[in-house]
């Protein structure tokens, strides 16, 4: 098969690899084993046209004298031979390379290898995104989880609500428009990343009220308004009327089948400082149990999010809290004691995804990357059967403390050592026998133009040869 992603990853490997040069390489005649003239890649089934939760990544490389080969049933799993490809290459002078024949059988461990990037509380550049998903790509990631509005700012410029961005970013700027995020959608699929988006809600909304009236509820003081605002108003149905608006729109402009709705967090105080809120809870006989509240609300988003035919992912709370969600909902777990909550999850039946142990945004002076090499997202207790339910896990950079001048050297190459973890098999776990592969991957990505940070310490990368900017 051929398609429009493999002539990317051909071009794009090429330079990767060789570098900018029109010159013909040369046989050096030292080798004597062979010369290896091209890679013979072979899809068995046609090109999806975008990557999806579940696709067959897997490939099998054979290098030798006599050629070389790269077999896979999809699209999806040539793309992830041909990065493996490119690291077998080795430059041993400016104009001589270098491969070692080798056979490989590969294919990952968990279908759900993600990095979430936060573009509220510091917007990023679309340059600095598609950088990002490069990296990804070289790292194997499958997903990009796009965390891109919270209480900061709303860059997103919606078709349906223009004067949310107008509006709730941080200034005219700071937006990402209906063609950015097309772009950026585009190029995640030709590198074969699934782009999820994030709209976190009830909570981490102050930015979404800024242009919906009466959207977010007032809080008040001695019984009168006080000029504050706390979580979506789940008592209005007005909210449900923007709500279904807004995700009909959502599940046109992102084509990949889940949609994150967020759900943690919700501070109930301003709920129950709000007169109307309350005659509410008194209506649906909720009680004092503000959680029910929130699973009011939660199972109306959901229902509306189904009703575009979407499925979603939320973090942990929605279902600790008791919100009844469809079966092939996917749940997030992020807090500490991921143990225990991992066990309960899969024990209710639900897939779901680890990223307690991997928040990148948490930094200490030092080498710290094995704290995350060393978390196993089937370090629980549970069957065979919850096992499986675990479809893999994410790793996070939260965006208080980074922006386009640091988020690529504080994510990589720590990032690496999640997607590891994620792909390779369960017995792959020695934190020391990676340090020396990581130090290799760290100096590959300087070569190819990524600010990837020390994380080993003292040392240094040979760079006699070309220094490759990222295509």
């Amino acid at each position: 098969q051929s398609c429009d992603i493999l002539s990317s990853a051909f071009f794009r490997y090429q330079t990767i690899i060789f570098g900018f040069r029109e010159e013909v390489l040369k046989f050096h005649p030292k080798f004597k084993a062979g010369s290896l003239t091209e890679l013979d890649v072979n899809v068995k089934n046609k090109c999806d046209q975008y990557p999806y939760l579940g696709m067959d990544e897997s490939y099998n490389l054979t290098i030798s004298s006599s050629g070389a080969t790269l077999n896979s049933n999809s699209v999806w799993g040539a793309l992830r031979g041909i990065e493996t490809f490119s690291q077998l290459v080795l430059q041993r002078s400016k104009d001589m390379f270098t491969v070692n024949g080798t056979t490989i059988v590969d294919y990952p461990r968990f279908q759900h290898r993600g990095l979430l990037l936060d573009t509220s509380r510091h917007f990023l550049d679309v340059s600095i995104i598609k950088q990002n998903l490069l990296a990804m790509s070289q790292s194997k990631f499958n997903v990009f989880h796009w965390h891109i509005v919270d209480d900061q700012s709303f860059p997103y410029t919606s078709n349906n609500f223009p004067d949310m961005a107008t509006m709730g970013a941080y200034d005219s700027k700071h937006i990402y428009t209906q063609d950015q995020i097309a772009e950026i959608i585009e190029f995640a699929r030709i590198l074969g990343i699934r782009v999820i988006p994030e709209f976190d809600s009830p909570g981490h909304s102050q930015s979404w009220g800024k242009s919906i009236k009466d959207l977010l509820t007032k809080c008040y003081s001695s019984g009168k308004p006080n000029g504050q605002y706390g979580p979506i108003d789940p008592s209005l149905e007005t909210s449900y009327g923007f709500l279904s608006k807004f995700f009909a729109e959502i599940a046109k402009v992102f084509p990949d089948h889940y949609v994150h709705l967020g759900g943690d967090e919700v501070n109930f105080d301003c709920w129950k400082s709000n007169p109307n809120i309350t005659a509410f809870m008194k209506q649906k006989d909720f009680g004092t149990d503000y959680a029910k509240l929130e699973e009011y609300y939660m199972q109306r988003l959901l229902e509306i999010v189904s009703g575009v035919k979407k499925g979603y992912m939320i973090w942990q709370e929605v279902v600790d809290n008791g919100a009844k969600v469809n079966p092939d909902t996917i749940v997030e777990v992020w807090k500490n004691g991921f143990h225990t909550e991992l066990s309960i999850i899969t024990f209710r039946g639900y897939k779901t995804l680890l990223s307690s142990c991997w928040y990148l945004s948490d930094i200490s002076y030092g080498i710290d990357w094995p704290k995350y090499y060393n978390c196993d997202p089937h370090n629980f207790i549970g069957t065979a059967e919850q096992k499986k339910l675990v479809i893999g896990g994410e790793t996070c950079m939260w965006g208080e403390y980074v922006d386009n001048t640091n988020v690529l050297s504080r994510t990589w190459p720590r990032a690496s050592v999640v997607a590891e973890r994620l792909w390779s098999a369960q017995n792959v776990k020695d934190a020391n026998a990676a340090a020396p592969r990581l130090e290799e991957h760290r100096c590959r990505m300087i070569k190819r133009g990524f600010p990837a940070e020390a994380v080993n310490g003292p040392g240094y990368c040979f760079q006699e040869y070309s220094i490759h900017e990222p295509v």
